[in-house]
């Protein structure tokens, strides 16, 4: 079992898709008895100290255009196909697959974030050159997102795996707790 990342087995440029992408190479090379999981961009990552400053002033920086969607998936939901992989070995040897619970755009996010917070969000599309200084790896992962996207069959998914609960977005940031995490923190 290996948890790769959506579409890297395709030479996305993504330096940490690429590094994916040859340990999925080896692992085809070397057996049937190989499992890829790929998710797509975490829902439950979003809310380090940058973005949660961010919210404090009521904006959401996600450098996507606020019309592109973004797959999205809960690690819980990435862990709850390991472990049926785990447990039905014949019915995962040798498959991929890319894992997403539902596709959103930054606009939609913000509208959801607005629901949750109780004030009004609105998204922020830093520009991709301000995104390199922090890392090129990021910048390079959101120009593909932006330019290319990823292409997950959400019904087909859905459907060959219904003993997985897939969790929404606006459910996930409902059942944050608000009031603590948009605490100023002390300088």
């Amino acid at each position: 079992m290996f948890t790769s990342a959506s579409n890297a087995d395709r030479g996305t440029g993504i330096p940490h898709f690429d590094s994916k992408q040859r340990i999925e190479e080896h692992l085809v090379t070397a057996g049937p008895r190989w499992t890829v999981l790929g998710p797509a961009a975490f829902i439950d990552d979003k809310f380090g100290d940058w973005t949660l400053n961010g919210l404090r002033e009521g904006t959401f920086h996600l450098p996507l255009p606020s019309d592109r969607e973004l797959h999205l998936v809960a690690v819980r939901d990435i862990a709850d196909v390991a472990a049926l992989a785990l447990e039905q070995p014949d019915r995962f040897a040798g498959r991929r697959l890319d894992l997403a619970g539902e596709t959103l755009t930054p606009a939609a996010m913000a509208e959801a974030l607005t629901a949750a917070i109780g004030h009004p969000i609105r998204h922020h599309c830093p520009p991709l050159d301000v995104v390199a200084r922090y890392s090129a790896d990021l910048a390079a992962m959101f120009g593909y997102f932006t330019e290319v996207g990823t292409d997950i069959d959400l019904p087909r998914l859905h459907a060959e795996l219904p003993e997985i609960t897939w969790h929404r977005y606006a459910d996930f940031v409902r059942g944050l707790a608000w009031p603590e995490l948009l605490q100023a923190q002390p300088a």
